[in-house]
């Protein structure tokens, strides 16, 4: 046992660095003699052990973020996901996840691995982050993690949040022209609210097709319409598909009389639209 006096002092300073607990710091500063390093390696592991203890718990509330880089020319998606309503809508939660997806965005990597290894400011301390998720765990007590982290490339990437950050959308635009920005912002908005399943007809999966030409057949069959008919009337309904379900044939939601790709070419010639991802909370 340390012999050492644990001022109250010395256990706000520990709080302040570390954010854990007052009777958490006491007795990590008790039990390591009052080493300030020591005891914010023992919170740590005292935080891990919460991970640990609460991995088969359900994390599918949180925070989605979508964030570019200042030139516009990347952006990234993360879901940052913890047990509860209430935590998700605390400030410094949504702050971490902000947090992350800035680095996410200057680092570049690759995986959700290689996000967890790049280091993350705390309290003025530098820690990986997946050290801090760790950290966040012991101090929230709630089981905390990146379970989606989505990147687009292009000349110009617009990033939109919708519904109190539980939708993140990214949309890449072939050129920077004039009132891209806004087009874009326009574009990720019909994402979000249409859910394309691809750019155009040509992006479409071929299972996809597949699926969506077999319904369309069993729903003649079922009509009864003659067999001779069936593939002619399932061509139909597979272009009905590709209209309603392919973001540059969609009706622009903003203005029904043009379909998205008529919109952007608007706004410039042969603009048009790269890539996109859409991230819903949970799904």
């Amino acid at each position: 046992m340390s012999t050492v006096q644990i001022s109250a002092s010395d256990v706000n300073k520990l709080r302040q660095q570390t954010g854990a607990g007052m009777m958490d710091c006491k007795k990590a500063l008790t039990e390591t003699n009052g080493d300030f390093e020591a005891a914010i390696d023992f919170l740590r592991k005292k935080g891990a052990k919460v991970a640990a203890s609460r991995q088969d718990r359900d994390s599918n509330e949180g925070v989605v973020i979508a964030r570019t880089s200042e030139d516009f020319k990347r952006g990234v998606i993360i879901e940052l996901n913890c047990e509860t309503d209430f935590v998700a809508k605390n400030a410094e939660f949504v702050a971490f996840a902000n947090a992350i997806a800035n680095i996410a965005v200057e680092g570049k990597p690759a995986t959700i691995e290689d996000l967890y290894a790049l280091e993350i400011d705390i309290e003025n301390v530098r820690v990986k982050i997946g050290d801090a998720i760790i950290d966040k765990t012991g101090k929230i007590g709630e089981k905390i993690g990146v379970s989606k982290y989505e990147v687009v490339d292009g000349e110009k990437v617009i990033a939109y949040i919708h519904g109190n950050f539980r939708l993140g959308v990214l949309v890449a635009l072939s050129a920077n022209a004039p009132g891209a920005e806004e087009a874009g912002r326009d574009v990720a908005m019909q994402i979000a609210a249409m859910n394309p399943v691809a750019i155009d007809k040509d992006g479409v999966d071929a299972t996809v097709i597949e699926r969506e030409l077999e319904i369309a057949k069993e729903q003649i069959r079922a009509e009864g319409k003659p067999e001779e008919m069936v593939e002619k009337i399932a061509a139909g309904k597979l272009n009905k598909f590709y209209k309603d379900s392919t973001l540059l044939n969609q009706e622009f939601v903003k203005d029904p009389s043009k379909n998205v790709a008529q919109f952007l070419s608007t706004i410039d010639k042969g603009l048009t639209v790269t890539a996109f991802k859409r991230v819903a909370l949970g799904a």
